[in-house]
């Protein structure tokens, strides 16, 4: 309890005493270009100072602009309070309850604006572990960058005078290629636990090192992240996976220890050799997607990985008893049963994993018409590709991956010659089945016994 205290008291003076302390970065100095800021995000910022605020490109934006990325995404910061925002802009409206911000439309283009907010005072609701629940006090631009996480994320571009505002030495942390937290990172942390997966994500993505005080609390304090809303940490692990980058996030995320009981794949990888060859495949792939600017199907992409913790409880059940089909669905349900407790995976993608495994078994039979209905399957498409990525990780047969290659193409006459060269069952798998005998009825019995004694 002294310990916190002590450590609260550290946080406030510091963020008091660097309280103005802005410095202004020129833009010979930071190098970013008007045009390189969406007109629709110029248009926020314009017509806001305008009216009398201060507005700025904030963030993850401004922290990109610096580094040479293209940025995802343009957030505005303002003096300005929620209603004044929505006041301003024909097509605008306030969303969220713990922190309310102002999504102005421009077409197709949504610019999120949020107002300055002051940092922890001890007046915000917290929960027993420190987290916070409420964020919705308004405050100056220097409470703003202090509340901020970390100190590449707390910079301010005015476009219309073309300068960088950096209370914290933003700039020069990302010259030095270094992700430091702004106060102290177990408090930090306390009041947020998802920002120690931020801080995986946003190194591993920019390939920057963890400042060493920045990194020290996060094994210790990984357990916090049971406390986090399952919606939340989804919504931070499908950044984390869509990053482009997820390879590396993923490797990060095991050394830092936050990898158990977070996500069943972290654990295959590190437990289970066996299925590291197959997750690591999936997220290469879905990392050259992102990069070539792709669609990516977040139900593919989580049937990947969770498809070694479906496919081992599925072997257990039918070696308990159960048959192939009904073992593989009960299966899936113990495992997104448990997932669930983690992950809020939204209904719609539960929907699409459950098809994309239900399909495998049935990849198997080509003989009679069971090939011909599976063509007309509305996620076909998905399930074939996940078979593929399983023959390229060498655990389905090579053989089966292009005869199904070569069926979904052929025209009618062609896939009657696949079917008619398909090995039937009883040579996949090397077993010689027995015909089930129909039972005769009773007037048949006695006709084949008068047939006999006749004879």
């Amino acid at each position: 309890m002294i310990k916190r205290f002590v450590e609260k008291v550290q946080t406030l003076f510091t963020r008091r005493r660097r309280v103005n302390k802005a410095r202004q970065v020129s833009a010979a100095e930071h190098g970013i270009r008007r045009d390189q800021v969406p007109r629709s995000a110029l248009r926020v910022c314009e017509t806001l100072q305008k009216a009398g605020h201060h507005a700025y490109i904030v963030g993850g934006a401004v922290r990109d602009l610096l580094i040479g990325v293209t940025p995802k995404d343009f957030d505005v910061a303002t003096d300005a309070t929620p209603e004044q925002i929505k006041s301003h802009f024909r097509r605008a409206i306030i969303i969220g309850r713990r922190f309310r911000l102002v999504h102005v439309m421009f077409g197709s283009e949504t610019i999120e604006v949020s107002t300055f907010r002051a940092g922890a005072n001890g007046e915000q609701a917290v929960d027993a572990h420190g987290r916070m629940l409420a964020d919705n006090v308004f405050g100056t631009q220097a409470n703003d960058a202090a509340r901020r996480d970390f100190t590449i994320n707390a910079l301010y571009y005015d476009p219309t005078h073309e300068t960088v505002v950096d209370f914290h030495d933003g700039v020069k942390d990302i010259k030095r290629r270094r992700l430091r937290m702004i106060g102290d990172p177990e408090a930090r942390y306390r009041e947020d636990p998802v920002r120690m997966l931020r801080a995986v994500r946003i190194a591993a993505k920019l390939g920057f090192e963890i400042d060493e005080t920045t990194r020290a609390p996060i094994s210790r304090l990984a357990d916090l992240l049971e406390n986090v809303p399952p919606a939340r940490v989804f919504d931070e692990m499908l950044k984390l996976l869509t990053s482009g980058h997820s390879v590396a996030c993923i490797l990060r995320l095991r050394a830092e220890g936050l990898h158990h009981g977070l996500l069943p794949l972290l654990d295959v990888i590190l437990e289970q050799p066996e299925g590291e060859r197959f997750v690591m495949l999936a997220l290469s792939r879905t990392d050259e997607r992102v990069r070539a600017g792709k669609h990516i199907a977040v139900g593919f992409l989580f049937a990947c990985l969770l498809w070694h913790e479906v496919l081992k409880r599925w072997k257990d059940l039918q070696t308990g008893g159960q048959h192939r089909i009904p073992a593989l669905d009960a299966a899936i349900d113990e495992v997104l049963d448990r997932q669930t407790e983690k992950l809020a995976i939204q209904r719609r993608f539960v929907a699409d994993m459950r098809d994309i495994w239900m399909m495998q078994p049935r990849f198997e039979r080509r003989t009679g018409r069971a090939p011909v209905a599976l063509l007309g399957h509305l996620r076909l498409r998905a399930g074939y590709d996940f078979l593929a990525l399983r023959g390229a990780a060498e655990e389905a047969p090579a053989e089966l991956v292009t005869w199904w290659q070569d069926f979904m193409h052929a025209d009618e006459q062609g896939r009657v010659g696949l079917l008619s060269a398909a090995p039937s069952p009883a040579q996949g798998d090397g077993k010689r089945r027995r015909r089930r005998r129909r039972p005769k009825s009773a007037g048949q019995s006695a006709a084949d016994t008068g047939q006999t004694a006749s004879s």
